[in-house]
């Protein structure tokens, strides 16, 4: 087989409290997790990687199969990066999250030893009245963002907005934010884990312990201006969702045929939201399903697409 044909990914899953089961039952996981939190569709990060199932380097991590494939495999745009840039997950939030920050790249490096982390939520779906949390309603300062996180009533000051089946939220780093039970996400995020707590519920995690926050870092690196509008988001086939210094999103509807370019530029990944088909090149063919995450290795081609189906594309700036 072609090396730079596309591959399909295994995740790696995570069971945090908040997790439901929607991931199992209507995105096709396979796991006896329970709960189920999020899937890690496309990740070469330490704490979880996802793993080859299909092509001559089944088997492999995701470091090692682009370690066999040649840096070259990430495209043009990952020369600038000694790791691998992203990291795309599945989101089930049966319950709320806790209100969190994350850190710039120049903080998170001199305090966390890893990048940091601006990301994007593309809303799969969601319950009746979810809402989640974005940023600040009105600017702010850094004594009324403290006074509230230690009064027990920061989501007072937040901006709370209710969410729609596909919605997107860009979060630069620095965005205090909180996804809302009733949600489920597909997040294309910076390759990072580093995430400060600042409001957790007063939750205890299953030993019975309250989990720890992080409200110094947290104060150190949070954006105290008021939430941006949120963008809108037009119906079509191909819809530019989110673009910054990191990443590039698509959300690409098939309605029985068409085609997906590759480009030497980055590589790209398919996150399946939506329905079931296959890519083909000519030679090969590979199915895939709602919930799948396929691999595409940087290189100047196009892939047939043949069904009915949703995707998230996403490619590294």
């Amino acid at each position: 087989m072609n090396q730079l044909f596309p591959v399909k990914l295994t995740p790696a899953f995570k069971d945090y409290l908040w997790g439901g089961e929607r991931l199992k039952t209507e995105f096709n996981k396979n796991t006896d997790m329970t709960p189920l939190a999020e899937s890690w569709e496309l990740s070469a990060h330490k704490d979880g990687q996802s793993v080859v199932t299909t092509g001559d380097y089944a088997g492999l991590p995701l470091t090692d199969y682009i370690a066999a494939l040649g840096k070259e495999a990430l495209g043009t745009a990952c020369e600038k990066y000694d790791y691998f840039p992203l990291l795309i997950k599945l989101i089930d939030a049966k319950g709320d999250l806790s209100v969190q920050v994350h850190p710039s790249d120049e903080y998170a490096l001199t305090h966390e030893g890893e990048y940091g982390k601006t990301e994007m939520w593309y809303i799969l779906d969601c319950e009746e009245g979810a809402a989640l949390y974005y940023g600040f309603k009105e600017d702010t300062t850094r004594e009324a963002y403290e006074s509230a996180i230690k009064e027990g009533r920061l989501t007072d000051i937040l901006n709370r907005v209710p969410v729609k089946r596909g919605d997107v939220f860009f979060i630069p780093a620095g965005t205090v934010h909180a996804i809302g039970a009733g949600i489920l996400i597909c997040e294309i995020q910076q390759n990072s884990n580093t995430t400060y707590r600042v409001y957790d519920y007063n939750r205890r995690d299953k030993n019975g312990n309250l989990r720890p926050l992080h409200v110094e870092k947290a104060l150190a690196v949070s954006d105290l201006k008021k939430s941006p509008a949120l963008p809108e988001i037009p119906d079509g086939a191909d819809v530019l969702l989110a673009e910054c210094g990191y990443f590039e999103v698509r959300r690409l509807r098939f309605a029985g045929e068409g085609t997906v370019p590759a480009t030497a530029g980055s590589f790209t990944a398919l996150t399946v939201t939506e329905g079931e088909g296959t890519l083909s090149d000519g030679e090969s063919i590979l199915s895939f399903r709602k919930g799948d995450t396929l691999f595409i290795p940087a290189q100047e081609n196009s892939f047939a697409v043949t069904g009915a189906c949703e995707m998230i594309l996403s490619r590294a700036n």
